[in-house]
């Protein structure tokens, strides 16, 4: 298991400690530039300055220290502080305390739940209301105007907060869904990929066993031939399989594949091994063979090998034609067979695994019978014009 490592030193400290380091610097500065500044700092009546910034630092250190841990209280903090210096000659500290409070509002509504943003937005309103019942109770006037605007404040941090809630939910869920398609689109490439592996290749040991039993008595050389074949091929299927898992434990997706990639290169393999079952297969190229891409060249091998692999199995035929055109911007391949057995093949997944490997490259793909008789696998893989070029 990977244990990641500890962030840094600064960020592990928490987000009040800082505030409070600023504070007690600003403390610290205007101490060394008038003597009493302590004094000054707790004097309440007729201090239009030192109070009030006593109360905001005090609020906002406290404020910060609860923001993570317990929002709701970071936002009681802020509005009684608002309330306690409403009574000082200084009026902006009050309203920029509010204006505090409409900020945490805002960030509880982006980031937590919609009853805790609910809670966080009926504190302030709360407060408002608190103050239009309180003022013509021991006779100061009430300002319709001004708790109407800091009303609104608060219904503009919840509207932007929970748009910004909406928009974090929409693109997790993008994220949620790009991811599963991801693994979906993973698992059907590895699925494919073993199918094709597994399904020639164990074609080929179920001939090459039927073989040997047939002339074991008779024929000891021939059983010898085809217990060789099963061998030969029981290898190449393990190393395919050795190859394919070692890729998948593979952590880092820059490292290079531990075998070359299966390609039309590896065509003279497929021929040999089909003709070792008692099926010719006739490759015909057209056109001026070049370098592909690597999903291409291993798409188009897969779709031949899987057609060779139903004809063998299913055909009843002796006989089989690829043809392998490159063209200017794709590649064609076709293989066609004189057989009767097409209908078995098209009921599995090697019709289904070659359609869907061919639709992931945006080609065209075609498999059924033949009017004149027989059965016809076609495909065609566009390749991108600056690799044709």
């Amino acid at each position: 298991m990977t244990v990641a490592p500890p962030p840094p030193l600064l960020k592990r400290l928490p987000l009040g400690l800082w505030v409070a380091l600023f504070w007690s610097a600003v403390i610290l500065v205007r101490s060394l530039q008038r003597p009493g500044e302590l004094h000054h700092l707790l004097e309440y009546d007729d201090n239009i300055e030192d109070a009030s910034l006593l109360v905001t630092a005090v609020v906002t250190t406290v404020g910060a220290l609860l923001l993570f841990r317990a929002p709701l209280a970071a936002v009681a903090v802020t509005l009684a502080g608002a309330v306690f210096s409403h009574g000082m000659w200084d009026r902006v500290t009050p309203y920029a305390l509010f204006l505090l409070s409409d900020g945490l509002v805002g960030y509880i509504t982006a980031t937590r739940q919609r009853r805790t943003s609910a809670l966080a937005a009926l504190l302030p309103i709360g407060v408002v209301a608190g103050n239009m019942v309180w003022c013509p109770l021991y006779g100061y006037p009430v300002r319709n105007s001004v708790s109407l605007a800091l009303a609104s404040t608060v219904a503009i941090a919840w509207l932007i907060g929970n748009t910004i809630y909406q928009s974090r939910a929409h693109a997790e869920m993008l994220r949620s869904q790009a991811t599963q398609q991801a693994v979906t689109a993973e698992r059907l490439r590895i699925a494919r990929e073993l199918h094709d592996i597994v399904a020639h290749n164990i074609g080929i040991v179920t001939i090459q066993a039927g073989v040997g039993r047939r002339v074991m008595e008779t024929q000891p050389e021939e059983t010898r031939c085809a217990l060789e074949a099963i061998e030969i091929t029981g290898r190449e299927t393990l190393a395919g399989l050795r190859g394919m898992l070692g890729a998948l434990r593979q952590t880092d997706p820059r490292s290079a594949p531990l075998e070359p990639a299966t390609g039309l290169a590896d065509l003279h393999q497929l021929v040999a091994k089909t003709m070792d079952v008692g099926v010719r297969v006739d490759v015909r190229r057209r056109g001026e063979p070049r370098s592909l891409p690597a999903e291409v060249d291993l798409a188009a091998f897969r779709i031949i090998q899987e057609a060779v692999t139903n004809v063998v199995r299913h055909s009843g035929t002796k006989d089989c034609s690829v043809t392998v055109d490159y063209r200017q911007d794709e590649l064609v391949v076709e293989v066609v067979d004189l057989g009767c057995g097409g209908s078995t093949a098209s009921a599995g997944y090697g019709i289904v695994g070659m359609r869907e490997r061919v639709s992931l490259l945006h080609g065209r793909f075609s498999a059924g019978f033949r009017p004149e008789g027989g059965f016809r696998v076609a495909a065609r893989l566009p390749v991108p014009v600056e690799v044709a070029e």
